[in-house]
């Protein structure tokens, strides 16, 4: 059965690199009938964070990513790390090392000075403590290092970016438990992998570096090989690393920004994999086209239009009355009042196919759930003595109205509009300047018909001079 898992480190957002490489393992698990772990990698002492767990976790539900199992927390599993580590030494594949912070900068220094490359020069093997009659400092924690083999290769094919080999003596032996007995991030990930039974393993490509690492120690462990793919990273519309002033923000900023759930996994998706043409696809859709295969070899670019276009589409097509329970809180929030106005759900389903977000929704909304007067400019353009009669003669023909809906109004419009042989824009701009304080609206007759006979008579009467 195909596992993956998505395992972020809590000591930020989950941002838009993190969410796809989520949105990627959760659609390949489902694309296969296998399971979707999350895991939370919580080892960052320093940088991790309660309030920054709550964003991922908040961040995965609003993108409707459920995982089968966790979330789990590395640091509840500190004795499952100590007892695999106890194993590596037993094996011969693991050593305590006693150097200090001080003898390995020193170290370090004086091989930049050669001209070599920076690396842990491997004193604390056993071979070489027996060698030099090194003995461990009185009362010293040592840390516990990876006996990385001295020679071959590692090589694993990239399910993305094809077979990847490195030679053995491009690595050194690198920490794997830390002297507090926190493994770091190396160890602690293929322990998990291991434990979890995960046979895929989708993340970005900024780990492809640590994958040797990782291979050499599963070998170590006897274990089989997960299969590896790593996504490539997604840069600014200027090709620059995505940044926050690109829109790197977190994910749980863009339903404050009003965009649909729906239209970000689309995009996310998008971003860096395709089927064919395909440009707007429901989650059923992506389940069942998704593959490695077709993701990218080459960076993605973050398109803040190209988004707003997509939920653009989504909203033109979603549910009234869910669209008004996300618009009602945002009205009340600035100010309006839903009582006593029109049905919320028949407002949004008129204004929806001008909107880019919800947020822009909601301001359009407003028209109908507070008074909205309009500007002495506007007044004074639309609202004169050449337009006052027809508006007296409009408030006539409404007021007379038996049914208070868009026919009827739309009726008494045209006779008022052939009466005084006018065009539309000629009757329709001051009417929507005296009802609402706007030069632009929707049909006339539908917003007329919403705002109600009560509002519109008034406020006609208010500027038609009667």
């Amino acid at each position: 059965m195909i596992r993956t898992r998505f395992a972020p480190s809590p000591t930020g957002y989950l941002h838009l690199g993190g969410a796809r490489t989520a949105l990627y393992s959760w659609a390949y698990a489902r694309k296969h009938g296998g399971k979707f772990i999350l895991r939370i990698e919580d080892t960052d002492l320093e940088r991790s964070t309660e309030a920054s767990v709550q964003a991922i976790l908040d961040g995965m539900k609003w993108l409707g990513l459920d995982c089968d199992e966790g979330p789990f927390y590395q640091m509840k599993r500190l004795e499952r790390y100590r007892e695999v580590a106890d194993q590596l030494i037993r094996d011969g594949h693991a050593y305590p090392c006693y150097a200090t912070r001080e003898e390995l900068d020193a170290m370090r220094e004086a091989q930049r000075a050669r001209g070599e490359k920076p690396r842990y020069d491997g004193r604390w093997r056993p071979e070489n403590v027996k060698a030099n009659g090194l003995t461990p400092p009185p009362g010293a924690q040592p840390v516990l290092r990876f006996r990385n083999p001295d020679s071959g290769e590692v090589t694993f094919n990239d399910l993305i970016k094809g077979p990847i080999t490195v030679s053995n003596t491009e690595l050194d032996d690198l920490v794997i438990l830390r002297a507090d007995g926190v493994p770091t991030y190396n160890f602690g990930v293929v322990v998990d992998d291991l434990d979890m039974s995960i046979t895929d393993v989708i993340r970005g490509d900024d780990h492809v570096n640590n994958t040797p690492r990782q291979v050499n120690i599963i070998m170590a462990l006897g274990a089989q090989l997960p299969r590896f793919a790593h996504v490539p990273m997604i840069l600014g519309a200027d090709g620059e690393r995505l940044s926050k002033r690109h829109g790197a923000v977190s994910v749980m900023q863009y339903p404050e920004e009003g965009l649909l759930p729906d239209a970000m996994v689309n995009y996310l998706a998008r971003l860096g994999w395709s089927h064919g043409d395909a440009e707007l696809f429901s989650r059923e859709q992506l389940v069942e086209w998704f593959d490695l295969k077709h993701v990218s070899r080459s960076p993605a670019q973050f398109d803040p239009a190209k988004l707003r276009w997509m939920n653009h589409q989504y909203l033109k097509v979603a549910d009234n009355a869910t669209l008004a329970g996300l618009v009602a809180p945002r009205i009340e929030r600035e100010g309006g009042t839903l009582a006593g106005g029109p049905p919320l759900d028949a407002v949004v389903g008129l204004l929806k196919d001008r909107a880019e977000s919800v947020n822009l929704l909601a301001d359009s909304a407003m028209m109908f759930y507070r008074e909205l007067h309009a500007d002495a400019a506007l007044i004074a353009q639309h609202l004169t003595d050449a337009s006052r009669p027809a508006l007296r003669d409009l408030e006539s023909s409404l007021a007379a109205l038996t049914e208070w809906s868009h026919d009827p109004i739309n009726a008494a419009i045209q006779e008022v509009m052939k009466r005084h042989k006018l065009k539309m824009p000629a009757l329709a701009m001051p009417v929507r300047v005296a009802v609402f304080g706007l030069a632009q609206t929707p049909s006339l007759a539908h917003v007329l018909a919403l705002a109600g006979r009560k509002r519109v008579l008034a406020r006609l009467q208010q500027h038609s001079g009667t």
